[in-house]
C-alpha cells in the first residue's frame, strides 16, 4: 500500500472513532485481571460495531492477555522523580552522548537530509534514539497488543489508551503492525518508543521504500522522531534549550521535566561538539 493510502486510511478509522455512539464505548474497566477477558469481548464487539473487520480482531486479539508487568511498570516510574544528575547516572547519558556523536558521524547524510524536510538537527533526535532503545539495541519484550489492551482496560487511564487501541488496530489492519509484536511496556513501538497513535499520526517514510518501519529502519524512526517534533511546534532553527523556542515541542515528547532537561542538555552536546 503507499504511503497516501495510508494516510488516509488512518485519517477515515479515526473519523470512524470521533463518531462512535456512546452505546458503543460501553465495556467496563477494571484495576486487576478479574475483569479482562470480559472486557475484551465486549471491546470486540463495540469495535466491530464500529467498522473495525472481524478478521482485523481475530487476529489482534488472538494472543492478547491480562499484562502484570505492564501494570507494574505504569504504577512505578519513579526514575522520572529523580534529579537530573541522578537521572543522567541512571539513563547513561555520558554513554550516549559518546556513542551519539560518534552515530552522527556515521549517519551524516541521514541527519541532513530530515533536517532539510523538517527542520529538526541531529542532537535531540539522537538524545531520543539513545535515551529510549539505546540506539535500537533493545526495544522491549513486551507482547504489544498486550500491553495496549491492558491499558485501555485499566481504569486509570482508559479513554486514552482506548484510543491507542484503535490506531493499533488500524496499524494490524494496513499491515503495518504484526499482532505478535513486542515492544515496550506501555505498547510502544520501534527504535524511538512510539505509541500507536503516534505512529499513526506522525510515522514517516525516512529511506523512501513507501512504508514506515519504525522497528528495522532507523531512518523511518528517526524521520518520524522529527515529524513528531515538527507536529508540536518545533521552529527550524530555533534553540531547544529550557527557555528557548523549541523547548516546548521536545516537551510534547514526555511529560516529565527531567527527561525534557536530559533531551535538551544531551542533544546540546552532540550538535556543539
Amino acid at each position: 500500500m503507499s504511503m497516501t493510502k495510508f494516510f488516509v486510511a488512518v485519517v477515515a478509522a479515526a473519523s470512524v472513532l470521533q463518531a462512535l455512539p456512546a452505546a458503543a464505548k460501553a465495556a467496563q474497566c477494571g484495576n486487576n485481571s478479574a475483569g479482562f477477558q470480559a472486557w475484551v469481548a465486549d471491546f470486540k464487539q463495540e469495535a466491530a460495531a464500529s467498522g473495525v473487520s472481524p478478521s482485523v480482531l481475530n487476529r489482534a486479539f488472538a494472543n492478547v492477555s491480562y499484562n502484570k508487568s505492564t501494570i507494574a511498570a505504569d504504577r512505578g516510574q519513579k526514575s522520572f522523580k529523580l534529579s537530573f544528575d541522578a537521572f543522567m547516572k541512571k539513563r547513561g547519558g555520558a554513554t550516549i552522548i559518546s556513542r551519539g556523536r560518534s552515530m552522527k558521524r556515521a549517519n551524516q547524510g541521514l541527519f541532513a537530509s530530515i533536517e532539510g524536510r523538517y527542520g529538526v538537527p541531529a542532537g535531540p533526535l539522537i538524545a531520543i534514539w539513545g535515551m529510549e532503545t539505546g540506539f535500537g539495541s533493545y526495544m522491549g519484550n513486551q507482547h504489544t497488543l498486550s500491553a495496549v489492551s491492558t491499558l485501555a482496560y485499566d481504569c486509570r487511564r482508559s479513554d486514552y489508551f482506548t484510543d491507542q487501541l484503535y490506531a493499533a488496530l488500524q496499524l494490524v489492519s494496513e499491515g503495518y503492525l504484526n499482532p505478535q509484536a513486542r515492544g515496550a511496556a506501555h505498547g510502544e513501538i520501534g527504535q524511538t518508543q512510539f505509541l500507536p497513535r503516534n505512529v499513526v499520526r506522525f510515522g514517516a517514510d525516512g529511506d523512501g521504500n513507501g512504508r514506515v518501519d519504525m522497528v528495522g529502519s532507523r531512518a523511518d524512526a528517526l524521520a518520524s522522531t522529527a515529524n513528531f517534533l515538527r507536529g508540536h511546534g518545533w521552529q527550524p532553527g530555533a534553540g531547544y534549550q529550557p527557555g528557548e523556542a523549541n523547548f516546548a515541542a521536545i516537551a510534547g515528547w514526555n511529560a516529565a521535566t527531567v527527561y525534557q532537561q536530559a533531551i535538551a542538555y544531551i542533544g546540546q552536546q552532540i550538535d556543539g561538539q
